[in-house]
């Protein structure tokens, strides 16, 4: 079963019951900070471009590519589907971890369900974010993991707008880069494209227990 569970003091006074989290696997480590991090309790703010001017009154997200058949929804219609709880550790490239984070939104695996799942050629992803151009890519096992989400909330409050309102995506398993702010779009391919970060030197896959930071 792994090891226990090790929870801060504070997270239990916002998360309730435990029972119906989603308990992301890393937590479950002895060590929970990856090699060549640090613990934080504060939430440093970074992005490459800075916040891009929205709201939800016009916020879409939408699934193209290859799935079954492409989706959107705006906003009232996204609150509209059912949400998932999240615990789990977040690990930013630039060397900080935070640990204990509880998110709330629309599980990934729900959200390929309702566009008809994907094609059988797929083999990766591409979030698309709010703030220009900015683009990150996944494999799509990373993007389907139990854990994965389209995060509304953290630690029991919406998302404020530098943190990625009013949506942001969450993969827990990979460096926080992956976890694009302000989402827009998941385009949904049969092969891996750099994104933003990965064209300047960033890993392509960013695993944060192997030091994937820099590189292919």
């Amino acid at each position: 079963m792994g090891d226990p569970l090790c929870f801060s003091p504070d997270f239990f006074g916002i998360i309730g019951e435990v029972d119906d989290v989603i308990i992301s696997p890393d937590t479950r480590r002895s060590q929970r900070i990856p090699p060549g991090q640090s613990q934080t309790v504060k939430w440093p703010v970074l992005d490459a471009f800075g916040p891009p001017e929205l709201d939800a009154a016009r916020w879409t997200l939408a699934l193209t590519g290859l799935v079954h058949h492409e989706v959107s929804w705006d906003w009232e219609q996204f609150q509209a589907l059912p949400r998932v709880r999240v615990h789990a550790d977040f690990h930013c490239v630039t060397r900080w971890s935070r640990l204990d984070n509880l998110w709330e939104g629309v599980s990934t695996r729900h959200l390929v369900e309702l566009a008809g799942g994907v094609r059988p050629e797929c083999t990766h992803v591409v979030a698309h974010g709010y703030d220009g151009s900015w683009t990150t890519n996944l494999p799509l096992a990373d993007f389907l993991a139990e854990d994965a989400l389209v995060a509304l909330t953290h630690d029991g409050a919406p998302l404020t707008l530098e943190h990625g309102a009013p949506a942001r995506l969450v993969v827990p398993l990979l460096y926080a880069w992956k976890s694009a702010k302000w989402l827009r779009a998941l385009e949904f391919l049969a092969a891996d494209r750099a994104g933003f970060w990965e064209r300047n030197g960033y890993h392509m896959h960013g695993d944060p227990w192997t030091e994937e930071r820099f590189g292919w």
